[in-house]
């Protein structure tokens, strides 16, 4: 996992329900690896909901895709906070993410009947990770900013599945996916602007300290 220096600041973190699960999983034998793979578990079976896109699937891909988050949070939690920290942290920490986000991202391209344009989310979700990545490997901190960071994307996406099952029920359409589709790629893209430029500012600000 990160250091404390590298870790997505999340609010939930200090909340007592996640403290109270993380500190029991610390007990375990569970790893923090394995909760993060257990989070590409919830994606896969979120995104088979999506492709279903039923009003009942569409509300379980919107629990799904909590869960997930909850597995992206406990990981961290576990790790650090309850002294289980591994070599290949950092990697579990960061693949599980990629794979969850694609399988999310383009079923709901498929679910709302525009595969390109939830390929094209998947794609620049992952290119902001990229870009967060990159300012690391070049000593600055990893920026975490959005507007559509991936706690934004898997906020949009389960507002969007609870939306669209209602939407189904009364209108038999599929406006609220498609929207998220667009909102997701569409602010995908810009944070990988809002990104890069943020790391191109620190990068002149230290050559000229």
């Amino acid at each position: 996992m990160p250091d404390d220096s590298n870790r997505r600041p999340i609010a939930a973190r200090a909340s007592g329900w996640a403290r109270s699960i993380s500190a029991a999983l610390a007990r375990s034998s569970v790893t923090p690896n394995q909760i993060s793979m257990l989070s590409i578990v919830f994606a896969a079976l979120g995104a088979v909901m999506l492709w279903f896109a039923t009003p009942f699937a569409l509300v379980v891909a919107a629990v799904c895709i909590q869960l997930r988050l909850v597995c992206n949070l406990l990981d961290g939690m576990v790790a650090m906070e309850g002294g289980k920290k591994t070599p290949t942290g950092a990697l579990y920490n960061e693949f599980p993410d990629r794979v969850a986000d694609s399988l999310l991202i383009v079923a709901l391209g498929y679910a709302c009947g525009a595969a390109w344009l939830g390929w094209l989310g998947a794609l620049a979700a992952a290119l902001t990770a990229y870009v967060r990545l990159a300012g690391g490997s070049l000593g600055l901190p990893q920026d975490f900013r959005g507007p559509m960071a991936k706690q934004h994307r898997m906020a949009v996406l389960t507002v969007a599945c609870l939306l669209g099952a209602a939407e189904l029920v009364f209108a038999q359409t599929y406006w609220a996916l498609r929207i998220a589709a667009w909102i997701i790629a569409l602010g995908a893209l810009l944070t990988c602007l809002t990104r890069s430029r943020a790391i191109s500012a620190a990068l002149h600000a230290r050559d000229s300290a």
